[in-house]
This record gives C-alpha cells, sequence and structure tokens, in this order.
C-alpha cells in the first residue's frame, strides 16, 4: 500500500468516525430524551439539545480534521487547499454557533466560575 492510499484510507476512517458520531450521538440523545419524557423529568428538551449539540460538535471536529489529513497529505494543491479553507471556515462557523447553543456564550468566553476565579 503506497502512502497516499494509506493517507486516503485514514481519512475515510476518521469520516466515518465523525459520522458514527453524529449518528450514535442522536440515537443515544433521543433515547435518553424518550426516557426522561416517560418519567416526566423537567428540562428534557434543553439537555435534549445541550447532548445533540455535542455529538454534532465532535462528529464536526472529526469531519474537519478527516478533511485536512486527506488535503494536506494527498493532494496539496491551491485549489484543494482553498477548498479546504472554505470548509473548515464553514464548520467553524457551524461549531462556534452549536456551542453558542449549548452553553450559551462563545467559546472564548470565560465561564462564570472561571471569571471569579474558582476554577
Amino acid at each position: 500500500m503506497e502512502f497516499q492510499e494509506l493517507i486516503e484510507f485514514v481519512g475515510k476512517g476518521v469520516d466515518a468516525a465523525g459520522v458514527a458520531a453524529i449518528v450514535l450521538g442522536a440515537l443515544a440523545s433521543t433515547a435518553v430524551a424518550a426516557w426522561r419524557l416517560h418519567r416526566r423529568r423537567a428540562g428534557v428538551y434543553r439537555s435534549y439539545r445541550r447532548e445533540l449539540g455535542r455529538s454534532i460538535l465532535l462528529g464536526l471536529e472529526l469531519l474537519v480534521a478527516a478533511d485536512i489529513i486527506r488535503t494536506v497529505a494527498v493532494a496539496p494543491t491551491f485549489e484543494s487547499v482553498g477548498v479546504l479553507a472554505l470548509i473548515v471556515l464553514i464548520r467553524t462557523f457551524l461549531s462556534f454557533s452549536l456551542e453558542l447553543e449549548i452553553t450559551g456564550r462563545w467559546p472564548w468566553q470565560k465561564r462564570e466560575r472561571d471569571a471569579a476565579g474558582g476554577e
């Protein structure tokens, strides 16, 4: 197996892990939310959104890593690097948006505990 074939295989594996993280996270989040609804727990919707967002964030991070692996290691042309930059930009925007939805603050903002010297 040549180096490029190996890198392409690794990239596809990381892609598959990213998709699996999203799908399995969505299934697990849905199952937990259904159980909480059945038990009539409070805050089901909010916790469901948070857990679903976390699985999507993890999947996006893995998909970005796969794109970087394949683009930089396999075919580093100006066109492929430009496409990679656009993909990373879009996925980074999505990640920031999801982080804001999950935590209520931007990733670079400190938590209230951190700002008060709690951690």
